[in-house]
């Protein structure tokens, strides 16, 4: 018989991937969400609802082997102006999470964080972020509830929204002429694919990972000029780089590596996607976008 797995956020980004990873790896699927994902497919099963809701989150954890915990607010300009509301769904909701993970007797718990957690940038979603390890960490010790938490660096790739970085870039250079980057011209970022992300996010499912903080991001930093540079060289309209005048001053430049929690392991994928082709491929959707649309 096949392991269920709840996966809150699944309806996203990063959790509409990592749905499609764990049907692959033979896993049933229960996605948590607000909003009802276009990507559900198999075998998978879909639950509309709201992480703060403690009576609906356990309802749903029932009979689960596994969570996966992604839903949350993870825009860093949204936290910074909705400090409440951060509080109310990160953490709030993350506790709710746990106690469903316990009072069913869950197997392992599998938390998305990020690298922002190691500094002193990220403003309230950074300490949304580092209040739920806490926590996550608190109810292992007292309650013996496994977990694994997996610190995210730059993701990019197919279904990414207006918040993500790279979609950002490929937006503003073919919609506009110019690619312009809201933040220091020296900053630096280890990207990594979505496909490689989701991947490594099931295979942490070895029992070697419990109770573990891992650390995913790609193979290599690269300065975000670099990247811009690389995009312009790709789209025929040979756009123009920008730096904005407004810096987000939530954002790390060359490190987030100031505070230091629990120390993470980094682990990363040998058969990765190269950078070059990912931007191909994302170039690649948004034309395709504004050909479904222009039809």
């Amino acid at each position: 018989m096949k392991k269920t797995v709840l996966l809150t956020g699944g309806s996203g980004f990063l959790g509409s991937h990592i749905a499609e990873a764990l049907s692959a790896a033979g896993y049933r699927v229960r996605i948590f969400d607000m909003v009802k994902t276009p990507y559900l497919s198999g075998d998978q099963e879909m639950i509309i609802g709201d992480i703060t809701d403690l009576d609906a989150v356990v309802e749903a954890a029932e009979g689960c082997y596994y969570i996966y915990h992604l839903a949350g607010i993870a825009d860093i300009e949204y936290a910074k102006s909705h400090p409440i509301d951060t509080q109310r769904i990160n953490i709030g909701g993350t506790l709710n999470i746990l106690e469903a993970a316990r009072i069913n007797k869950i197997k392992r718990l599998v938390f998305s964080s990020t690298v922002y957690v190691y500094s002193d940038r990220g403003s309230f979603y950074r300490v949304s972020k580092q209040a739920c390890e806490n926590f996550i960490e608190t109810y292992q010790s007292v309650y013996n509830v496994p977990f694994t938490i997996l610190r995210y660096g730059s993701l990019y790739g197919r279904r990414a929204g207006d918040t993500n970085g790279i979609y950002k870039l490929i937006k503003s250079a073919m919609e506009t002429g110019e690619i312009i980057y809201y933040g220091d011209e020296n900053a630096m970022r280890e990207y990594i694919h979505i496909h490689d992300a989701a991947k490594l996010s099931v295979d942490i499912l070895d029992d070697r990972y419990e109770n573990q903080h891992i650390i995913l991001t790609g193979n290599e930093r690269m300065k975000v000029v670099d990247v811009m540079r690389m995009i312009a060289e790709m789209l025929p309209n040979k756009p123009k780089l920008h730096f904005g005048e407004e810096v987000m001053a939530g954002h790390y430049v060359m490190t987030p590596y100031t505070y230091n929690p629990s120390i993470g392991r980094k682990l990363v994928s040998e058969n990765h996607i190269d950078l070059g082709q990912g931007l191909l491929d994302c170039i690649a959707e948004m034309h395709e976008s504004e050909e479904v649309g222009a039809a």
